[in-house]
């Protein structure tokens, strides 16, 4: 087992990120930090999360902030990942065949494609894009994001789907494309390990390779299951992709409902 120290996370966890990322001095700092971290307890490497680089500008800071990093932890004895949203709208400001030569993996973010954040409601985490998605944000897919990073000379080994081990709720809703009245659940998500909802029957949107449950409560319910893991599983062998990964382990189910168990078996029986 490998052990690294992940840097940064949404909101608050990434706003110090550009401006430490375009001062040298501060960048000496963080990587002196992270030497300091990794001595101390014996760390095997570290994953930047910066949600995300906004311009080409920050996007350029970035690259030069793996490249120090790399310089000090060097492969093969460290690992250095990172962690990016799936949308070409923010990959676009990133030089990522220049970011992927000093990276050993990249966590492709391959969820809240949809979310409070939105006016209507859409599939959180789709394997494809529909024939005729209700708006920009329903382009985004696993496939979308995947073959994105792929064109712009990311090897395929490098990149790993991002499953989320949550369910993002849609009250007064039934399905996508649909308003809403708020988000249900705690902080507007549900526990993988919570649903479908006591009561509801699990769906799937065959067409995208999508689950959800519509609940009296909680509304449309995006979420992955069991079902749609394995097709991503087998997306990820398709498409010869490093593998899968998962937010949070400490949402999953047990048993034959995991989504951890379920990717790695549908990965080792191909």
């Amino acid at each position: 087992m490998k052990v690294l120290l992940s840097i940064g996370g949404g909101g608050k966890g990434s706003e110090n990120f550009s401006s430490v990322a375009h001062d040298s001095e501060k960048v000496e700092k963080f990587v002196q930090s992270a030497k300091d971290l990794a001595d101390q307890f014996g760390l095997d490497g570290f994953d930047i999360n910066w949600e995300h680089p906004t311009n080409t500008q920050e996007g350029h800071d970035y690259v030069c902030l793996l490249s120090r990093l790399r310089q000090q932890f060097p492969s093969p004895h460290y690992l250095l990942t990172t962690a990016l949203p799936a949308g070409e709208w923010a990959l676009r400001n990133i030089n990522l065949a220049w970011a992927q030569t000093y990276l050993d993996l990249i966590h492709l973010m391959t969820y809240d494609f949809s979310g409070p954040w939105l006016p209507l409601t859409g599939h959180q985490s789709q394997l494809y894009t529909p024939t005729a998605p209700h708006n920009d944000a329903a382009c985004i897919s696993c496939h979308s994001g995947v073959s994105y990073t792929l064109t712009q000379g990311v090897p395929s080994k490098k990149i790993l789907l991002g499953i989320p081990v949550y369910g993002r709720s849609f009250p007064g809703a039934s399905g996508i494309n649909q308003p809403y009245e708020g988000a249900g659940g705690d902080e507007k998500v549900f526990d993988y390990r919570e649903l479908p909802r006591p009561g509801t029957k699990e769906c799937h949107d065959e067409a995208v390779g999508a689950a959800f449950c519509v609940d009296e409560q909680a509304g449309f319910v995006s979420y992955d299951s069991t079902r749609t893991v394995r097709e991503k599983a087998r997306f990820v062998s398709e498409m010869k992709l490093g593998g899968l990964f998962y937010w949070h382990v400490a949402a999953d189910a047990v048993g034959e409902r995991s989504l951890v168990a379920t990717g790695y078996n549908t990965l080792h029986d191909l």
